[in-house]
């Protein structure tokens, strides 16, 4: 072969191999194209594109009397696109962004027209098609801004961009808020927020969004989101009234005892409901804060509450009666090698059983326990388990805490378990767990769990009704039953809680002075003590009951001083407000006069009622001589009328709505900053005067 041919030779070759690699790109394009092209086509898209959940409006939470507990309050985070279809030409943009500008400007007041329309035409140059102009901004501000210039020629032509969040509002700031709870990201779910989230979430929409400069993504079209579906509405049985009373009540009682920590519950006897559960938690010198639910996560011993379960057990067995003498000698009785004391000094001496229970012998109560019981400890502790009390409640939200009833057969069982439990140590029990065997007292021995939701609803209806689940048709004897109520009315009547005593209506009730462990020192180390009290009223027909518990006063620490106090002014003023509580009120002669008494505007159905219970008929209507009123007529998202009002009915009204309310004077609302029926803007600020 010559060096020509063999040259040729080599040029076929590599010609074979070029048209060989040839017909493989081309095999591999015609393959992406049409064999695996809508897998890349939708690949590519979705790199551009894609959908993203919009959060749905949470329900409502309500208190039991309508009072808005809590609510969603849409918030948008609002955008322009520099280049949207109606502003795309120059000669349109540039002819109004100094309008814009001055509209932004004068409406937020946050940066003047000037820098706002740099701003603007900066973005412009950039060509920013998702530019933040303001965030959380309120839904009244947001639809105000659709009039500005540019922005009103249209919701795509002239470029806003309203991103939607959903912001959690108290209305009344902290009261019940560790009862309302709530339900944050990768954090444990609390009170009913938490433990409704399947109904209060509702379901989430979605949202087309597209990719673009700097990895930012843009809506693409509002018309094609999903919309979500707003959550259900819960009505709480939290009274607003009853709740402000015991938080407050508290928050005083806390500061002038210097304690760590307290916690009161309101119950509804017949029904179960929780009309009212304050927590407080000490965080700096004299300053107090909800930090965590103790009355129903705190299980601790409860201290002399819990005699009340003792006398029961001793009561049902048989063992003893009322009208029966112990023996408290000097007021101390040794047990092993554990000495239990009477509060005061030389003990009560020979007294009746009844009068053992209203003065809180601990020695009395000891004596009975040991003697009858110390050969079968079991029989004692069987008796305090068929009351429940080792059970938890089964509560309507999680966190509930576990109590502790020993046995015998419980690991820390020793010689001095029985008497040390008679008296409330060697167990634990929340307070409300100690609440709800006091309210099966006064409930005639029927127990129930109690309740925090009445009901579910969505746009109206009803979609779940609660009632309270009875634990114990009976948890004694009726016999039984009575002489437990006789012997709580004689511990407020003459015995340690005489203090509570008022003229107005009996208080039935016991308290309870626990020393509490300290750590590891137990109680060798600091004096650290419990007060408490637990009762009903009013004693001959209960309607509430009632526990109060502060952990480690500083300034005094026996029950009647530090608990007492605050279910005494938490009783009376519920029972002031609470007319269904009346009995036989008559008796009175209206008194004549020529001019009518002066009225304040308020609600007519209220109003109706008082009259009607003060036997006043035809009081009610507009002759000049005689009672006349003004009706509220609140309208939802309107500035409401709140001339001729008093007080306490305008904050009423103004807390329900959101405002933050300035008041000066004292009186009659005579003048309210904002006018009567205008829409509510993103200015929830009102000032009211009273003469």
């Amino acid at each position: 072969m010559n060096i020509r041919t063999d040259i040729l030779l080599r040029v076929y070759i590599s010609f074979g191999i070029m048209v060989v690699i040839a017909l493989a790109v081309v095999y591999k394009m015609f393959n992406i194209q049409m064999v695996h092209g809508e897998k890349w086509a939708a690949m590519a898209d979705s790199l551009s594109t894609r959908y993203v959940d919009i959060d749905a409006a949470r329900g409502n939470i309500y208190s039991v009397d309508g009072s808005l507990l809590a609510t969603s309050v849409p918030e948008y985070d609002i955008r322009m696109d520099m280049y949207a279809p109606g502003i795309e030409e120059d000669d349109v943009f540039y002819s109004k962004v100094d309008s814009l500008a001055h509209s932004l400007s004068g409406f937020f007041k946050d940066k003047s027209a000037t820098q706002y329309s740099r701003a603007l035409r900066r973005a412009r140059s950039d060509k920013n098609r998702y530019f933040l102009i303001k965030r959380d901004v309120s839904y009244q501000s947001m639809k105000k801004m659709r009039s500005f210039p540019i922005f009103n020629l249209g919701i795509m032509a002239g470029g806003m961009i309203a991103e939607q969040k959903n912001k959690r509002v108290l209305p009344f700031d902290d009261l019940a808020k560790r009862t309302i709870g709530y339900k944050n990201e990768n954090v444990q779910p609390v009170g009913l927020e938490g433990a409704y989230a399947n109904y209060i979430d509702g379901e989430g929409g979605k949202r087309l969004v597209q990719r673009i400069a700097g990895g930012v993504w843009m809506p693409v079209n509002p018309e094609m989101d999903v919309a979500p579906v707003d959550g259900a509405d819960i009505i709480s049985t939290i009274d607003i009234r009853m709740q402000d009373i015991a938080q407050s009540a508290l928050e005083r009682q806390l500061i002038t005892s210097n304690a760590d920590n307290g916690c009161v519950i309101v119950m509804e006897v017949k029904t179960g409901e929780v009309r009212a559960i304050a927590n407080y938690t000490r965080v700096a010198e004299g300053t107090y804060e909800e930090k965590f639910n103790y009355a129903i996560a705190q299980s601790a011993e409860p201290g002399s509450t819990f005699k009340l379960a003792s006398y029961l057990v001793a009561l049902e067995d048989g063992k003893i009666d009322t009208g029966d003498i112990v023996d408290t000698g000097n007021g101390v009785f040794r047990v092993y090698n554990k000495t239990h004391r009477d509060s005061r000094h030389g003990g009560y001496g020979k007294i009746s059983v009844k009068k053992a229970f209203e003065v809180s012998s601990n020695t009395a109560i000891t004596k009975l326990i040991h003697t009858y019981y110390n050969e079968s400890p079991a029989a004692f502790t069987r008796g305090l388990h068929e009351l429940h009390l080792n059970d938890k409640l089964g509560l309507q939200f999680p966190g509930e805490g576990r109590p502790l009833i020993k046995t015998p057969d419980s690991k820390s069982w020793s010689g001095l378990s029985l008497t040390q439990m008679s008296y409330g140590y060697e167990l634990l029990m929340t307070p409300l767990q100690m609440l709800t065997f006091y309210n099966a007292v006064a409930n005639d021995g029927v127990m129930i769990s109690p309740l925090f939701v009445k009901e579910i609803r969505r746009l109206g209806n009803t979609v779940e009704r609660y009632k309270a689940r009875v634990i114990d048709e009976s948890i004694a004897s009726p016999r039984t039953i009575k002489v437990l109520q006789e012997m709580l009315l004689g511990a407020v009547e003459e015995g340690t809680g005489k203090g509570l005593k008022n003229s107005l209506f009996k208080i039935a009730g016991k308290t309870g002075t626990a020393q509490m462990a300290d750590g590891a020192a137990g109680y060798r180390g600091r004096r650290r003590y419990q007060a408490s009290f637990a009762g009903y009223f009013p004693a001959n027909n209960p309607k509430y009951s009632m526990i109060v518990v502060v952990q480690n006063p500083r300034n005094g620490y026996y029950a009647a001083s530090v608990a007492g106090p605050v279910f005494s002014e938490v009783a009376q003023r519920i029972y002031a407000s609470d007319m269904d509580m009346y009995q036989g009120v008559g008796g009175f002669q209206m008194a004549q006069a020529s001019v009518s008494p002066e009225t304040k505007a308020g609600s007519m159905e209220a109003a109706k009622r008082l009259y009607q219970e003060f036997d006043l008929g035809n009081a009610i209507n507009n002759d000049s001589t005689l009672i006349a009123y003004n009706d509220t007529d609140a309208v939802k998202g309107k500035v409401p009328n709140l001339i001729g009002m008093g007080l306490k009915d305008a904050l009423y009204i103004l807390g329900n709505a959101g405002f933050k309310v300035s008041v000066n004077g004292k009186g009659k609302v005579v003048r309210q900053s904002l006018s009567a029926g205008q829409e509510i803007t993103n200015n929830l600020s009102i000032a009211i005067e009273l003469k």
